[in-house]
C-alpha cells in the first residue's frame, strides 16, 4: 500500500534542524535525481539548482534570510534560481538535448521549436522573468515529495532578499535570480513544530466539483 499521504502527514517546514546529522552522499543523489526529473513547462526547466555547502557562504546567507538558523543548521541548502531573459539561445540548446537524446534529426522537431519560440520569446522579459521562477516551484514539489520518502527535511523558503542572495552568490553574472531557499537535513528532536497538528482545509472548504 503507498506510503504517500502518510509521508505528506509525516513532513512539515522544520524550524530546527539536528546540524550534528548529515545527508549521506545516495539520499542527496536521490534528491538531485527526483528534482532533475521533475516537470517543467516545455520541458525546458529553465533554471539552476545550487547546493550550497560552503558554511563561510551559508553565514551569509543567515544574514539574507532575515537569520533563519535553519539555512545554517541543515546539512546542505539548496538555492533554485530562475534564468532571467530566456529565450531563443535557451530553446535552441534544449532543442539540441532533445536531438542528442532521441537521436533525431533538428528538422524532425523543428515544428515544435518554433512553436515553443513563437509562444515564449515574444514575451515581454518581466513577465519571462516570472514565469521562470514559477517553474523553480515544480521542482521544488518533487523535492518534497522525494525528501519526505526517505524521512528527508525540507523547509522551502521565500522569506530571504534575492537581491543580497544573487549578490553572495555571484547569481548575477550568471543570468540567474535566486527564486527559492530549500534547507534540507533532519529535524531536531527540540523542535516543538514537528509535534503540532497539521492544519489544511477539509475537503468540502477546498474542492468544488463542476
Amino acid at each position: 500500500m503507498s506510503t504517500f499521504l502518510e509521508n505528506q502527514n509525516w513532513r512539515y517546514a522544520t524550524k530546527k534542524f539536528d546540524a550534528t546529522k548529515k545527508i549521506s552522499a545516495a539520499d542527496l543523489a536521490f534528491l538531485k535525481e527526483a528534482i532533475r526529473l521533475s516537470t517543467s513547462s516545455y520541458g525546458l526547466q529553465p533554471y539552476k539548482v545550487f547546493i550550497v555547502e560552503n558554511p563561510e557562504l551559508r553565514a551569509k546567507l543567515v544574514a539574507a534570510s532575515y537569520g533563519q538558523a535553519q539555512v545554517a543548521d541543515a546539512s546542505h541548502l539548496l538555492v533554485f534560481a530562475n534564468e532571467l531573459n530566456f529565450g531563443e539561445a535557451g530553446i535552441d540548446q534544449f532543442a539540441s538535448t532533445i536531438c542528442k537524446t532521441r537521436e533525431l534529426p533538428l528538422e524532425a522537431i523543428q515544428g515544435y521549436v518554433d512553436y515553443m519560440k513563437g509562444n515564449i520569446t515574444g514575451l515581454p522579459e518581466e513577465v519571462r522573468n516570472i514565469w521562470t521562477s514559477k517553474q523553480t516551484y515544480l521542482a521544488l514539489g518533487n523535492l518534497l515529495n522525494a525528501a519526505a520518502e526517505l524521512k528527508i527535511d525540507v523547509t522551502p523558503m521565500e522569506g530571504f532578499i534575492p537581491a543580497q542572495v544573487n549578490e553572495i552568490l555571484g547569481l548575477d553574472k550568471l543570468g540567474l535570480n535566486a527564486s527559492l531557499l530549500a534547507p534540507i537535513g533532519y529535524r531536531h528532536e527540540e523542535d516543538a513544530t514537528q509535534h503540532y497538528k497539521k492544519v489544511r482545509k477539509s475537503n468540502d472548504k477546498l474542492f468544488i466539483t463542476l
